[in-house]
Formats: structure tokens, sequence, C-alpha cells
């Protein structure tokens, strides 16, 4: 019967217990110290084995600057029967707190010395000591612990220590041992270097490393220095030096291109064309499979169609061809026609030729998934023909065709952008109303967009003229027909003056001037938004687009850097503000670690 009445007391007890528990932290993360204090004072009373309780009283005594209290409290723990030499560390920094430097030492010395003699101790007095910032003494710690004991391993702790203290080669030294002891190691490392690596191969630890680097790989070869030697130029945009670190990969091990491949696409993403086509030739060369070489045709024709003339573009459509006749027309080849009746769609204006191909290859022995991207390229192409209702139907069947994939989602998007374009804004809003769920963090955003843009330009014009119009410049842009566009939008402005459209009819504006290379005519609709639209949705838009063109097409860095720190002061919560963070810092050339 005690023993029931026991159980049951504890079980009353314990919820009050946890919910005092969540009360006091909450206190404490709010600086509200001296209500946080009174709860840990109760909890610690009834749980006195419980050390974060006890650390939380220190650290509200400290708060509320009482230090006499925090040092009664530290040493009459110290002086009782169970040993926690880590609280040296929290009586030594008790007394730094009170600019006591000289005792503040004379304990972190004591609680360096326990690990002398005890390194069990070592790993939680190093951590103490990282946790106020004393990283020269962790380090004593973490490396004495390791020469009185071999079976202890504090190399991860030291690698990132001695980059905090700037002992740059040290670290890298530290990461390059444990990659070689242990691969998984690798992502690690490299995550660690992005924080002092940057673009430019002059930076001190760009140099570091690459030294560091080329000196091992001479005394001891190894894949691994000429992989992160790939990963470094890489880093630099030097796509030709990266280049050739994966070549002496790919003759060390000739089965294995992944390198290669990898950095094709990456300097294509980087608009590094020359290097690119180098890299892709040889991919070809030396590709082990029919599949290979067709992957490496596709890179080589994506970048002649970055880089070649529209007089040139018949010889485009030749080259295609002749690939298509070599490698069959089938399900095998079926990017590289989906590149080719895009290119023939969207470029060359060639729309009925790129339909009837995509609708014979439909007929194709395709998986289901492939069916899928060839009919939404196929819709796709009918909308930019204006071919609404033909494209309806398409993305409807890929909806049904793969029900839980991301791609579906992707189509009943394109419905609600089709409806848009037709102007059948209800039934857009319909779908993008679903959207707003979308596993796909890009579709629901996409989706959020266009429906607030439907809504706030529909509450006060019911017919919806400024609306339709606004749809049909979004499809002239679409279309590449720029300057009808920028027309159309040009009209929005002089005949709709005042009405909530304005500013997303100047900010398309600007981007349309953007790609018709009218960088002024782009830089004035930008300010137009900053100066009239400050506290509206699109502000921080327009002063991302406003400082990327000062800073990469009309050479004023200094007006770019301030627009960047006025987004870092002013929006906060924008999706540009770790970009804009990071260019305002690489601008006023800090070092960015």
């Amino acid at each position: 019967m005690r023993l029931l009445v026991f159980v049951l007391l504890l079980l009353m007890t314990a919820p009050s217990f946890g919910q005092n528990e969540l009360l006091a932290k909450n206190y404490f993360d709010r600086g509200e110290y001296e209500k946080a204090l009174t709860l840990y004072d109760k909890l610690y009373r009834k749980n006195p084995g419980r050390l974060d309780f006890f650390l939380y009283i220190i650290e509200s005594n400290q708060q509320l600057e009482q230090f006499s209290v925090a040092e009664e409290l530290i040493r009459k723990k110290l002086n009782s029967r169970r040993i926690i030499p880590q609280l040296y560390v929290e009586l030594g920094y008790n007394y730094s707190l009170q600019d006591k430097d000289s005792l503040s030492n004379v304990n972190y010395r004591k609680a360096i010395e326990y690990t002398f003699e005890n390194p069990v101790y070592s790993y939680t007095i190093g951590k103490n000591f990282e946790e106020y910032s004393l990283l020269k003494e962790a380090v004593e710690v973490y490396e004495t612990a390791m020469k009185n004991d071999p079976n202890k391993d504090f190399n991860v702790q030291l690698a990132r220590i001695y980059g905090e203290l700037g002992d740059l080669e040290r670290m890298f030294g530290t990461y390059l041992n444990l990659m070689q002891e242990n691969p998984a190691y690798r992502s690690i490392a490299k995550r660690n270097f992005s924080q002092y690596v940057t673009e430019d191969p002059t930076n001190e630890a760009n140099v570091i490393l690459r030294k560091t680097l080329l000196k091992r790989s001479q005394s001891s070869p190894d894949l691994l220095y000429n992989e992160l030697l790939s990963w470094l130029f890489i880093q630099q945009k030097q796509f030709k030096k990266a280049f050739a670190q994966e070549k002496a990969i790919f003759r060390r091990d000739p089965t294995d291109l992944t390198g290669v491949v990898d950095l094709a696409i990456i300097a294509m993403d980087e608009g590094a064309y020359e290097e690119a086509g180098d890299i892709v030739d040889f991919l070809i060369e030396n590709a082990p499979t029919v599949q290979a070489e067709l992957m490496g045709q596709q890179y080589r024709m994506q970048i002649q169609l970055e880089t070649t003339q529209v007089e040139n573009y018949a010889k485009i459509e030749q080259e295609f061809e002749s690939l298509l006749d070599r490698y069959g027309r089938d399900g095998n080849s079926y990017e590289l026609q989906l590149d080719y009746n895009h290119f023939l769609a969207f470029s060359y204006g060639k729309k009925e030729k790129a339909i009837t191909n995509l609708k014979e290859l439909t007929n194709q022995n395709l998986s289901i998934y492939q069916q899928a991207r060839v009919k939404m390229e196929l819709a796709d192409v009918l909308v930019f023909d204006e071919k609404f209702n033909q494209a309806l139907i398409y993305y409807s069947q890929i909806q049904k065709k793969v029900k839980n994939d991301v791609l579906a989602q992707e189509a009943r998007f394109k419905v609600a952008k089709t409806s848009y374009y037709k102007g059948d804004f209800e039934w857009a809003q319909v779908q993008l109303d679903v959207l707003k769920k979308s596993a796909s963090q890009l579709i629901s955003n996409d989706a959020m967009e266009l429906s607030l843009m439907i809504r706030d330009n529909s509450l006060e014009d019911s017919t919806q003229t400024a609306l339709k119009k606004f749809a049909r410049a979004d499809l002239l842009a679409l279309q590449n027909k720029n300057k009808e566009a920028i027309s159309l939008l040009e009209d929005i402005l002089n005949n709709h003056k005042g009405e909530k459209i304005e500013d997303e009819a100047l900010l398309r504006q600007g981007l349309l001037f953007e790609k018709t290379n009218e960088f002024e005519k782009a830089e004035a609709s930008y300010q137009k938004i900053i100066e009239f639209y400050k506290e509206d949705i699109l502000a921080d838009d327009a002063f991302f687009l406003l400082a990327q063109l000062y800073e990469n097409k009309l050479g004023q860095p200094e007006k770019a850097k301030d627009l960047y720190e006025q987004i870092i002061y002013d929006f906060a919560d924008s999706i540009y503000f770790v970009v804009a963070r990071k260019r305002f810092r690489m601008l006023r050339g800090d070092a960015i670690n």
C-alpha cells in the first residue's frame, strides 16, 4: 500500500517538476534572472545531482552581478565529496568577470593541471574552456591529454580551434590527417575550409591550403590531395587548374569520370564555357559507355546554345539532327531531344516542328517519369504558342501519371500559371491555394507569390483590367517579346497610377530592361520602388536587384555596398539577407570567415 501511494505521488509530481524546469529555462532565456534563480534553487534542492541546475544558478547570480554568492557556491561544491574539476574553470571565469585576472588564471591552471594527472577529465574541462572562448587553454588541455593517453583523440576539436586562433597551417594539417585516417571527415573538413577559403587565390587561407596540399602531394602522392586541390581551384573559379587535377585523378582510376562530370557542370553553371568545352571534350573522348558519351554530347550542345549567335542557329539544328541520327530518337536520347526541341521552340522560332517532334517522342517506349518530362516540355511549348487549352490537357495528364512526385506539383503550378496567362484568375487561385502546402519549398513560395499578387490586384479593380495587362506582359516576356512587354508595363504605369500593381510593374520592367541591356532604365525602375514603395513587400527585391546591377553591370561597387548594408539592417527576414551580408563583407574587404 505504501509503495502504491509513493508511485502515485511520484506520478503527480513529475509533470509539475517538468513544467518548473521549462519555466525556469524560459525565464533564463528571456533574461529574467531573478525568477529563473528562484526556480533553479528549488529544482536543485530536490535534485542535488543535477549539475546543469547548479550551473544555471551560478550564471543567474553572475548575470545579477552577485559574484561573491557565485564564488561561495562554487567553492562549497569544490569542497564536497564528488570531484568536479571543471568547476575550477567556472571559478576562474567568475573572477574574470570581476577583472581579477591573476585569480582567474590561478584557477584555470588548477583545472589544466588536473587533466595532467587525470586525462579522463580532459574532454569536459576542454569543452568548458571552449564555451568561455579560452581557446589557448583548451588547446593545452587537448594536446596534453593526447600525449599522456594515446587512446584520446581530440583532433576534431583541435582542428576547429586552430582555425579560430588563426593558426591556419595547423588547422589544415590536422584536418588532412583526419581525412587520411577516415574518409568520412572529408565533408566536415570541406565545410570548415569554406569558412576561410574565398574566391580570391591570394587570400591567406587559400595560399596556405594550396602550399600545404602541394607539399604533401610531392612527398606522399595521394588522390586526396588532388581532390582537395581541385576543390580549392573550383572555389577560386580556376577551372583549368581544377581540370588538371581531375585528369590526374582519372589517370589513376580510369573507370571513374564522376569528378570530370561534376566539374563540367560547375563550369557551365558559372558561365565558364571555354573551360567547360575542354572538359566536355575530354569526357566524350574517354567515355566508358555510349550513354556516358551521349551525356557528354548533350553538355557540348548546351554550351553551344549558350555561346552561338542567332545567325548560326541553322548549324546548331543540323548538329542536333546529326547526333539524333547517330544515337537514335528513342528513350535513350530523350534528354538530348528535350534540349533540341526546347531550342527549336523557344530560341529558333520553330514551334510547330518542336510540337511534332515531342508528340512523336511520347509514342516511344519511355518510362512513366520520362513520359511526364516530355509532356511537360510539350505543354510548355503549347503555352508559348498560346495554345492554352491543349497545354492544360497535358499538364493534367502529368498530374495523373506521377501523382506523388514533385513533377505533379510543378504541373499543377503550370496549370495555375497558364490560367493566369488566359486571364482566368479564379481558377488559377484555386490551384495556387492547393500548392501553398506543397512539399517543394520553391513551388510553395512561387504559388504564394502569384496568389498574393492576383488577390491584391483583384480587390480594388473588379474588372481586373490592370491585372489582365500584367498577365499579358508576363506572357510576352515568356515569348521573348521583351520590347512589347516593356511597352505594356509602361501602359500600366501610365494608366493605372496609384493602384497596387504599380510596384509589380516597375519590378518586372526593371528585370526586362536588364535583359535588353538597358541598365540605366533598369536602375531607374528599381530606384522608383525604393523611393515610393520602401515599406511594401517588393522593397527588398528592389534593393537587392539594384545592388546586383551596380556591382555586376554598372561598375559602382560602393553604391552596391551601401544597398547590401541597408538590406542587412532593414530587411533581416529577407531571403536576400545571407547573400547581401556576404557581398557587403566582400566589397568592404573583410576576410570572410
